[in-house]
């Protein structure tokens, strides 16, 4: 069991460490709104993450497997608030620092870009019944380490960030990663769209 539960943390690390779409936003909403912000945002992501773990766990995503339907929908709206996400970024301005740190729209664009993920979903499905069975963790408990390990990882990655504060809020900084991120945003919008299942 303790194997199977120290893979298991490897396996969580190793795919956290994966940029996609929430590490993107994640990068975003920390360098332009600071930590809090930040944190915000990693609270929706590990929302979603943990919304298809339990689903994966409970059997409910296997629906996105049997069905093409259910998995085309999500998915083209996940294409959809990809692109909203990026093409938001590649219009900001930021050339001051914002006033009033923007904690709910963090919360709003994690929870959107993992919920919406049908990838996440399939990968949930076949991730996480590899460190289950008789004798070792419950499908819930492996859904529940999945999370804190990813949780874990990007509190390292906020924490880093307030480190380089400073020189990431410079008006130019900021506007190249705003860039930077509205260009990551749409191309992985662009990809999600042209994958098949």
């Amino acid at each position: 069991m303790f194997a199977n539960l120290f893979a298991l943390i490897i396996a969580s690390l190793l795919l956290a460490m994966v940029p996609g779409a929430g590490t993107a936003v994640l990068l975003r909403q920390s360098v332009l709104n600071g930590q809090r912000a930040g944190l915000a945002t990693l609270a929706g992501m590990e929302l979603g993450v943990l919304f298809w773990a339990l689903a994966a766990a409970f059997g409910l995503s296997a629906l996105l497997v049997a069905s093409q339907l259910a998995y085309e929908v999500l998915r083209v709206v996940g294409v959809l608030v990809l692109f909203w996400l990026g093409v938001r970024a590649l219009l900001a301005k930021p050339t001051e620092p914002p006033t009033k740190p923007l904690r709910h729209n963090g919360f709003l664009s994690g929870a959107l870009v993992n919920t919406l993920n049908p990838k996440i979903g399939v990968f949930a499905i076949s991730f996480l019944p590899q460190f289950s069975g008789p004798g070792q963790l419950p499908l819930v408990a492996c859904a529940v380490v999945w999370v804190l390990v990813d949780t874990v990882w990007y509190l390292a990655v906020i924490a880093l960030i307030g480190q380089l504060g400073r020189w990431l809020r410079q008006a130019r900084v900021r506007q190249r990663l705003e860039q930077l991120t509205g260009f990551v945003l749409i191309g992985l919008g662009v990809r999600l769209a042209l994958q098949s299942r």
